[in-house]
């Protein structure tokens, strides 16, 4: 018994060592230099100076307000589409397969791509989403340039390309349902309204927990479709924790950018394990 008990304690030290290594060692790390203002010669110690300054500018903090925007619609609009695509998709039409596949390609296109494709798009002249507004007779924006749109355009744009994935998921928990339940409810007279809210819906529950929790921590450290499409701005309109710490690191301020990354993982910490606590005692009930 206790060879056996050595063996399984010594067994774990490998993915500890790991751990340790490229995740607990650098977070120590990343929160000394983030009370610091630090270059790569030397390094000064700054208290909690830093992080008042992230907290006390306005342009650094709207970028939080921004983030948690971004992440819950993103998160919420991508549950939604998602789970509708999804029942839309097991259902009995001959060309699932195929459209399954449609959904799921804009997945496999660079994030990059999408978001030079999407700034044509939206270009206020001669992109094609104003030319088809116009032909409607409506009027035509400036999706990008405008400070009330700019950061909705991009959370939109988010959504089209990481819906797919969700749908995929969703596809998944749904296809694992027993067939039995539905043909129970169906002699039972129950309309197929009534079978998505009593059967899809909670069986489905662990399927839409993935997806709540990948796409809120997706939407909070999202930057490459933000910085492909917009750079942070109109202003500050779309600025949001990422851009931040990447533009204070450009900009030579090492420490602040350091502590926003800090800030940017006790948010997502904070936030995402209450949640991910929250729907697994939904699940289980």
């Amino acid at each position: 018994m206790d060879k056996k008990k050595i063996y399984s304690n010594w067994f774990i030290v490998p993915a500890m060592v790991i751990f340790t290594v490229f995740f607990l060692l650098p977070m120590v790390i990343s929160f000394f230099f983030s009370m610091t203002v630090w270059d790569f010669n030397s390094f000064t110690f700054c208290g909690f100076d830093n992080f008042k300054t992230f907290f006390s500018d306005s342009s650094l903090y709207s970028s939080v307000i921004n983030t948690l925007i971004y992440a819950i619609l993103t998160c919420g609009l991508k549950l939604i589409i998602a789970f509708f695509l999804a029942v839309f998709l097991t259902s009995k039409i001959k060309t699932k397969n195929f459209l399954r596949s449609v959904v799921f390609f804009p997945n496999l296109i660079s994030t990059i791509a999408v978001g030079i494709t999407f700034c044509a798009l939206m270009h206020p002249s001669k992109g094609l989403i104003n030319q088809v507004i116009t032909m409607l007779g409506g009027t035509g924006m400036d999706w990008l340039g405008n400070t009330k749109t700019a950061l909705y355009a991009v959370i939109l744009t988010d959504v089209w390309k990481g819906v797919g994935v969700a749908t995929v998921i969703f596809i998944a928990g749904m296809q694992s349902i027993d067939k039995t339940y539905y043909e129970a409810a169906s002699i039972d007279g129950a309309t197929a309204w009534e079978q998505l809210k009593a059967i899809t819906v909670p069986l489905s529950r662990p399927a839409m927990n993935s997806v709540i929790i990948l796409a809120f921590i997706g939407g909070m450290r999202t930057f490459d479709l933000i910085w492909a499409m917009t750079g942070g701005g109109p202003g500050y309109a779309t600025e949001v924790m990422a851009s931040t710490v990447y533009k204070q690191y450009a900009a030579g301020f090492y420490g602040l950018s350091t502590a926003g990354n800090v800030i940017m993982f006790a948010v997502i910490a904070l936030l995402a394990f209450p949640l991910q606590k929250f729907l697994l005692s939904k699940e289980a009930e």
